[in-house]
């Protein structure tokens, strides 16, 4: 592993221990040269998965749109960057265990309403309003009710 101050290659493990959420190794590093600390993450490295949109074309699984997509339903919400990413690993966790290397783009986006009801009413409307495509006021009236019982 390379320093990422001096670029060097003689670091060695000075910590590791397992990060349960997500299923990873926190490794404390420390270089040999300059003496800094970093932290790396080890993860497993899974089956590509293949998502399948409305259209029926496929794509490969990307983690940045699914953060992009939680991040603009959390916008000006009080919701930490850190709270943000243990709803992304959680929603990452449950659409990998339950696929095996296609998943409908329909299912993440109801995966990801759930997670979003449990962590902020008005996030959660915000997906829902994109997802669902609420075409007037009185769909989007039939899912705060919904919300609200």
């Amino acid at each position: 592993m390379r320093c990422p101050f001096c670029n060097q290659e003689n670091t060695r493990v000075v910590d590791s221990r397992p990060v349960e959420e997500n299923h990873s190794i926190r490794r404390r590093r420390l270089c040999d040269v300059c003496g800094r600390r970093f932290t790396t993450y080890e993860k497993v490295e899974s089956i590509p998965l293949s998502v399948i949109k409305k259209d029926m074309s496929r794509e490969q699984y990307n983690r940045a749109k699914l953060e992009a997509g939680v991040l603009r339903a959390c916008y000006k919400r009080p919701i930490s960057a850190e709270q943000v990413d243990e709803v992304v690993d959680a929603i990452e966790t449950r659409i990998f265990n339950e696929s095996e290397r296609e998943i409908p783009s329909s299912q993440i986006g109801e995966v990801v309403m759930e997670h979003l009801k449990t962590l902020d009413g008005v996030a959660y409307v915000r997906f829902a309003s994109v997802y669902r495509e609420f075409k007037d006021v009185s769909t989007f009236m039939d899912e705060l009710k919904k919300m609200m019982d």
